[in-house]
């Protein structure tokens, strides 16, 4: 295989993963991903900027296998998707050092036992020369691990993002189109950046002073639209949620999805868009994306054994584990004999910055009055959600 050209002396080595179905065992993948990794080949030196996953290390050679030399390998997250494959470099290239910030330089000598003296230290502002290529290293923690960092190439006018702006999408085309990227993007930001949403927020402003040609992530293709991907993260993790309501539920026997319906029915009759997904067939990444931009969260429950149903409350802890904008929050549903369906589902949720809206909990099938209820609930998120209230 052979590296894409991005300008003189810089490559692009795309190690698709196609049939790749979860990440972390936990996320689902419906477009694959990638694991990217860029050769910046300078007057005197070569640099190697992260590796791959483990799994797809024979590709990442098969990219190398005409490279004679890399002096560098610059390790800006130590994940083990971007670092795993270090070891098989430094084994076929003794001489390269892993250029780390101290933080990444900890992680990578506990997970890949790296011994120290490969090691040399990347500080934040700091450059490396490798021969009319210069590398700017620059600190942005917490994107999405507390060592992460990017690298600017000054003469090229590219940014070497890993994680930042990524996208699990594996594809063979070398650059980014808007339609086909949004969506991979959002979901990626969902899932995995929107917990540091301020982080983001902050590390967007460090990235403010540099001029971008081009923006190479670890995982997606590579962006030439500069603006437009900086402007989806400055939307997601800065912008005011959308006039969205997301509401979430799972049904057993008809009682919550009757409350389910007839609450979407009238928040759609006042004009409100609202996002109505079925637990049951979870996909956490179709629920994350919902929820970057979801002014209020809707949870519907039935009863379980005294409590809400399991995958209510996978995704009420789904919701307080990524942390969204949302202003505001309820939870609808039934239960046969008693319970605290309620209760357990408000407690799951502190990290939810958010009002909490006249929840509507009903015994057995609704009656009229309890769906009065719902309407009354639908009209307050109504007025909740009119722009100035």
């Amino acid at each position: 295989m052979k590296p894409v050209k991005l300008s003189d002396g810089v490559f692009f080595l795309q190690i698709n993963h196609f049939n790749r179905k979860l990440f972390d065992s936990l996320i689902p993948l419906p477009a694959g991903t990638s694991y990217n990794a860029y050769l910046v080949k300078g007057s005197s030196k070569t640099a190697l900027m992260d590796t791959a996953d483990p799994e797809k290390k024979e590709t990442l050679f098969d990219f190398l296998k005409d490279v004679k030399t890399i002096d560098y390998v610059i390790s800006h997250h130590a994940e083990q998707d971007h670092s795993g494959s270090i070891p098989f470099v430094l084994e076929k290239y003794p001489m390269a050092r892993v250029v780390a910030n101290p933080k990444c330089k900890e992680f990578l000598m506990s997970h890949l036992h790296i011994p120290a003296e490969k090691f040399i230290e990347a500080r934040d502002g700091g450059t490396l020369d490798l021969g009319g290529k210069t590398l700017q290293f620059i600190y942005t923690p917490w994107v999405h691990w507390p060592e992460t960092m990017v690298t600017y190439l000054k003469e090229d006018k590219i940014l070497f993002s890993c994680d930042f702006f990524g996208s699990h999408l594996a594809t063979g085309a070398v650059f980014s189109e808007e339609n086909v990227v949004h969506d991979p993007m959002k979901r990626y930001y969902a899932e995995i950046m929107m917990p540091f949403s301020a982080n983001i927020r902050g590390n967007l402003e460090k990235l403010k002073g540099l001029d971008l040609a081009m923006i190479a992530p670890s995982h997606g293709p590579v962006h030439k639209n500069v603006a437009f991907v900086t402007g989806l993260y400055q939307d997601w993790a800065a912008g005011p949620v959308k006039n969205n309501v997301l509401v979430v539920y799972v049904s057993m026997h008809g009682s919550t999805l009757a409350l389910v319906n007839r609450l979407v029915s009238r928040l759609q009759e006042s004009g409100i868009s609202v996002e109505k997904l079925n637990l049951e067939q979870l996909d956490e990444g179709r629920v994350a994306m919902a929820l970057v931009d979801a002014a209020t969260i809707v949870i519907g429950t039935p009863t379980v054994l005294t409590g809400p149903h399991p995958k209510a409350v996978y995704a009420a802890y789904l919701a307080n584990a990524l942390r969204p904008k949302a202003r505001f929050v309820s939870v609808i549903g039934s239960y046969g004999w008693g319970g605290k369906a309620l209760e357990t589902i408000a407690g799951m949720i502190p990290n939810l910055k958010a009002e909490v809206l006249s929840p509507v909990m009903v015994k057995g099938m609704p009656t009229e009055a309890d769906l009065a209820r719902i309407d009354d609930l639908a009209a307050l998120i109504a007025v909740k959600m009119t722009p100035g209230s």
